[in-house]
């Protein structure tokens, strides 16, 4: 049985951190802003499968891996983040199928959107430095790892998308804000810019 004491503490501490403008809030946010919340859940299915195989990794000592391969790291964090400055670059001067236009209808693939997801996450190094130095020690030695990590997981997963859906619904609600005077232009060069940005904290981060 897992320790509610210790869950008790792990709850607010996640909230908080996950709660934080981070990478994949700020992702979340671009494309609620560009393609509205319900498509952006496919980059949050990738986002949470990312950060779940990132925690599962923290806690089985994988980490260590990655640590001791760190040119393998750097090659993902720096293709993760050309593939969304690329995309953001698009978006800036409203090209690309994640650009704003109300007269068309968005046909960016799930595919495309789950990975980019799954790459932001995974190549997060943040989201490292937190499993690794967070999770761990509310794993008990003393009891079976599996069922605590289970719980543990779980948290992280509603937490997180809790977090999303706020960001991509707050991006959706500042699109409805500017489309009123006509400023599609201004949107995706907003998106873009974030987008940009994100793509440039993922390569440097």
């Amino acid at each position: 049985m897992f320790d509610l004491a210790i869950l008790g503490v792990f709850i607010p501490t996640f909230f908080f951190v996950s709660i934080t403008p981070g990478m994949c809030m700020t992702l979340a946010m671009t494309l609620g802003m560009s393609i509205g919340v319900r498509r952006t859940m496919w980059m949050m299915i990738g986002e949470l499968i990312g950060v779940a195989l990132v925690a599962i990794a923290a806690v089985l000592g994988v980490a260590s891996v990655m640590l001791n391969y760190p040119d393998i790291f750097e090659i993902l964090k720096w293709l993760g983040g050309a593939y969304l400055a690329y995309i953001g670059i698009n978006m800036w001067l409203s090209k690309g199928k994640m650009a704003i236009d109300e007269n068309q209808q968005h046909d960016v693939s799930r595919q495309s959107l789950f990975t980019q997801g799954l790459v932001t996450a995974i190549a997060n190094p943040k989201g490292w430095a937190f499993m690794i130095s967070l999770l761990p020690p509310f794993i008990n030695v003393e009891r079976e790892v599996a069922p605590q990590l289970i719980v543990l997981l779980s948290v992280i997963m509603i937490t997180e998308f809790t977090s999303m859906m706020a960001y991509a619904t707050g991006g959706k609600s500042l699109r409805l804000f500017l489309s009123r005077g006509d400023n599609i232009k201004w949107m995706n060069r907003i998106a873009g810019s974030l987008m940009v940005g994100v793509g440039i904290w993922l390569a440097l981060g």
